[in-house]
């Protein structure tokens, strides 16, 4: 009996989304549902991820956000590639 490995059909390779890519579509959401606006200071988001928001905090700070940076700064980035 030979074994046979499976291969996804070309192009059915699904990508590992950036952390950071999770922390952008949930700010996103709240902007587009009003809860916070896009002028608002990162900071106020510390209060909608409780304990976790060290976390984000830090991951914000690695890449050279401020928390004084408006959320539209988070929004605008196209791309998270680490260099």
């Amino acid at each position: 009996m030979s074994q046979t490995t499976l291969h996804p059909p070309q192009g059915m390779l699904q990508q590992v989304a950036h952390p950071m890519e999770k922390i952008q579509r949930q700010v996103r959401s709240l902007v587009e549902k009003k809860l916070i606006k896009s002028t608002d200071s990162l900071w106020k988001i510390a209060l909608l991820y409780g304990d976790d928001w060290a976390y984000w905090k830090q991951e914000l700070i690695s890449f050279e956000f401020s928390m004084q940076d408006p959320v539209s700064y988070l929004l605008a980035v196209e791309s998270w590639e680490e260099e």
